[in-house]
């Protein structure tokens, strides 16, 4: 399976049994967050040593509840704290990493 090219893509692949292994180690990632399977989207999320993989980070821990946790992963990313729902700001994520 190819790399999604845009997000309507990336969500029909949300049904199948995982990401393919071609794909950007960051859009695995998302894929599992958007499949529920925080602890595999965490996995890779923290193997990611860029402003992106810290940015997704940061999403998790937001999802998770830890503020704190959430706050210095955002802080690394160069983001400010996000405000808005979990689903906006994952599929923002996953748009941003689809343009790389």
């Amino acid at each position: 399976m190819s790399t999604p090219g845009n997000y309507q893509e990336f969500q029909s692949t949300l049904g199948q049994g995982k990401p393919s292994s071609d794909w950007p180690e960051a859009l695995k990632a998302m894929w599992y967050a958007a499949n529920g399977n925080w602890e595999a989207a965490h996995d890779i999320a923290q193997e990611i040593y860029t402003d992106v993989g810290s940015w997704i980070h940061a999403h998790l821990h937001r999802e998770e509840g830890d503020r704190f946790n959430a706050g210095y992963w955002y802080r690394k990313a160069g983001r400010p704290y996000c405000n808005a729902t979990l689903e906006e700001e994952r599929r923002e994520i996953t748009v941003f990493v689809l343009s790389l």
